[in-house]
């Protein structure tokens, strides 16, 4: 079941992350198995004031941006308990991922800077997962397909 998460413009100046603490901190407290699919799925919707002739996407306001980098920084393993069937994943990444968008292509991630999160993704939640119950490469490989990657099986024997 997922939880959508409102994010108001007054926790985004603030760098207030209490409606992501107040989600996160009961599922923690049950001692989630990684192996599991995670009984947590999260969805935010960001309530900010905005121009109606503002063409801007969230993921380009900096102060959203901002907030996303806090956010991931508390929660490095957070890609886990996304709601990736929402799309949740892509516009996670879109908040931390160097992009431009483009009418006939939609979202185009800067290359390079999607790798450098893709990896810091699956070493972040493979530490998470190891620190509760056991890597899932399945899971991790599904997220980083995703994302447009493809993982060998021998790369998570380094892990």
């Amino acid at each position: 079941m997922s939880s959508i998460l409102t994010i108001t413009a007054d926790q985004v100046n603030r760098l207030d992350l209490s409606p992501a603490t107040a989600a996160i901190a009961p599922w923690l407290a049950q001692q989630p198995s990684a192996t599991a699919q995670p009984s947590l799925q999260l969805q935010f919707k960001i309530d900010i004031p905005r121009d109606p002739d503002d063409p801007r996407e969230l993921s380009e306001i900096p102060e959203v941006r901002l907030w996303f980098v806090r956010l991931d920084a508390c929660y490095p393993w957070l890609p886990l308990v996304l709601d990736w069937e929402a799309g949740e994943l892509g516009r996670y990444a879109a908040m931390l991922v160097p992009h431009e968008f483009s009418r006939t292509e939609g979202i185009r991630f800067n290359p390079e800077a999607l790798e450098l999160f893709v990896m810091s993704k699956i070493f972040a939640v493979a530490d998470w997962m190891q620190q509760h119950g056991g890597i899932s490469p399945t899971r991790l490989k599904f997220m980083t397909q995703l994302l447009g990657y493809e993982l060998d099986d021998g790369f998570f024997e380094l892990l």
